[in-house]
């Protein structure tokens, strides 16, 4: 056998050059059928298609957050917007409201043998992400604002709370500054869910500042958003940096990735919530219109609000601060569902869009005593370690649920009567719905100064 030459160079020598160019794995057909969803139409869909079917896109876009070689990509653009318009120091940008809720929890410190205090009012996730954080949801009452009541708090917190989790519900504000107070005299953390009022103030500071961290729903259902996407803010260093470690275990925020621990607790097992680069691409232009879009609702229902008499068989919703509302909603409380039918013909037929739960209103998981999930304390596993884990009830913890534990939410949710609101009315569509409404109101009910006003 012939001995080998160690200094020749026996490797095949293989052209650099492809004969064929290839294609990018994310390309123009991708961009095709993200233009398609904005709904244009066939021809314009072509005129698109012959433009960039021009463009030499290199190897293709790369739609994830990290390694996107942009100086900047679109999470982090949206997780800046949000820093500069709401005035935090931390954002997270995530890929739902009850991620950003979960992460939240956690990072506030919720876990086995803990309880939250929940609104009776608000959307199943709030008291679903504490379930799934280990704890054990409690609900606490409203008022008449809808939203969590200040004075029915402190008599639900035990030495297993941990937490307050007040939710500004359906563009409403909390009375946020009773319950930061009772929070910090009992060492309390705030996790303040602002799903369905991004943009929203509370004596002139946006909602979502207040609490020690916050959640936003960044979604096609919400003032912000276009389809599935979530947020977390905090001014807590520590606090962002256990939500993103929930959030995104793989590390990817972190300095040094793999890193051993900077310092003891840093690193957990946590999943994986990341917002995607289309979704945040969206979500960074929407969060730049809030304000603006916020101004329109709220002059539209303060114009409409300052038209309307006062009824004594009316109740308008009670407003924590009427110029801090997002106002997509005007809100009001007949007194019998009787009346309540009524008026929602009479307001139908006079062009106003409105709508009642009633008497024999379907089952509605904004409503607590509606939350099977939870109200059941079902089991996800047979070890699950929330309601049923050993360390929960060797603290005490016996919770119980049942209809009637919130009465005025029960009562409330099922009276009220919401008018939904549209941003772009001008000033004189305003005052025509304001005097639409007042001729219904004044059919069936007695025009009494002394009733409560509607701001």
């Amino acid at each position: 056998m012939r001995k080998l030459d160690l200094n020749m160079d026996y490797s095949y020598r293989v052209s650099t050059r492809m004969q064929r160019q290839g294609r990018p794995k994310i390309g123009v057909e991708e961009f095709m059928s993200v233009a398609e969803r904005f709904g244009f139409s066939e021809g314009t869909l072509k005129r698109i298609h012959a433009a960039v079917g021009k463009e030499d896109l290199g190897g293709g876009p790369f739609l994830a957050n990290y390694y996107c070689g942009l100086k900047e990509s679109k999470v982090q653009a949206f997780e800046r917007a949000a820093r500069e318009i709401l005035g935090v120091k931390y954002a997270i940008g995530v890929n739902s409201g009850t991620a950003a809720l979960h992460s939240a929890f956690v990072a506030a410190g919720v876990g086995p043998g803990t309880e939250v205090l929940c609104p009776a009012i608000g959307f199943f996730a709030t008291s679903a992400a504490v379930v799934v954080s280990k704890g054990v949801p409690v609900f606490c009452d409203v008022d008449q604002s809808l939203h969590m009541d200040p004075t029915k708090i402190e008599s639900l917190i035990t030495e297993r709370t941990v937490a307050i989790a007040p939710t500004h519900v359906m563009g409403g504000v909390c009375n946020m500054g009773a319950i930061m107070k009772i929070a910090r005299k009992h060492g309390l953390k705030v996790v303040e869910d602002c799903a369905q009022s991004c943009g929203g103030k509370y004596k002139g500071r946006f909602l979502g500042t207040f609490g020690d961290l916050s959640c936003f729903s960044i979604s096609a259902y919400k003032i912000v958003g276009g389809g599935e996407g979530g947020l977390v803010l905090t001014d807590h260093k520590r606090l962002w940096e256990r939500a993103n470690q929930l959030a995104e275990c793989g590390g990817l925020w972190r300095p040094e990735r793999f890193a051993p621990p900077r310092y003891e607790g840093e690193l957990f097992c946590g999943t994986n919530y990341r917002m995607s680069e289309l979704e945040a691409a969206i979500d960074a232009v929407q969060l730049r219109k809030m304000p603006a879009t916020v101004r329109r609702f709220n002059t539209v229902k303060t114009r409409i609000l300052q038209r309307l008499g006062t009824y004594r068989e009316i109740t308008p919703q009670k407003l924590n601060d009427p110029d801090g509302e997002v106002g997509y909603n005007l809100r009001f409380y007949p007194e019998t569902f009787e009346l309540g039918a009524r008026l929602v013909k009479a307001l139908r037929e006079s062009g106003i869009r409105c709508g009642p739960r009633g008497k024999n209103a379907p089952p509605d998981w904004h409503l607590y005593s509606y939350m099977f999930p939870v109200l059941l304390k079902t089991r996800a596993t047979s070890d699950d370690c929330s309601f049923h884990c050993p360390r929960y009830h060797e603290r005490g913890g016996a919770v119980h649920y049942a209809r009637g534990d919130c009465p005025v939410a029960d009562d409330l949710f099922d009276r009220l009567i919401n008018v939904p609101l549209n941003q772009w009315l001008t000033a004189s569509d305003c005052r025509a719905v304001a005097e639409a409404m007042n001729r219904v109101f004044a059919r069936f009910c007695r025009e009494d100064s002394a009733a409560r006003p509607w701001r």
